[in-house]
């Protein structure tokens, strides 16, 4: 699943920044955003170029769930892993869960099998 581009968005500079990291050595081309307008910003002008969106469900201004929501207006079915500290329920099978804290492994194995899981359905959509 590498070379696929992700938007990771987290209002904790330090985090996004490791996450950034981490994940681009996965081979992940990976944007970043410290809050729901700036990734909105990044995403709508290419939302086809976005394989996932990652984000913290309690962002300031707009939360992550809000933030999905509106991507999907742009670029429906996009898959989205949400992680919190707060324990949260998907509404859709295009979104994955990662509970807070968590390993990065754990961040990485939870993002391929969304991935695996939204690719097998829009093969079998299409």
């Amino acid at each position: 699943m590498s070379g696929m581009r992700l938007l990771i968005v987290d209002d904790e500079a330090p985090l996004l920044s490791l996450l950034q990291r981490y994940l681009a050595r996965l081979g992940y081309e990976v944007d970043a955003a410290s809050s729901a307008e700036e990734a909105l910003d990044r995403f709508a002008p290419a939302p086809e170029k976005y394989a996932c969106v990652l984000t913290d469900l309690k962002l300031p201004g707009m939360g992550g769930e809000e933030l999905v929501e509106r991507m999907r207006e742009l670029r429906p079915g996009l898959p989205a892993l949400i992680s919190s500290g707060l324990p949260y329920q998907p509404r859709s099978a295009a979104t994955g869960f990662v509970q807070k804290p968590y390993l990065p492994a754990m961040l990485a194995e939870e993002l391929e099998r969304l991935l695996r899981k939204t690719s097998r359905r829009a093969a079998k959509d299409a």
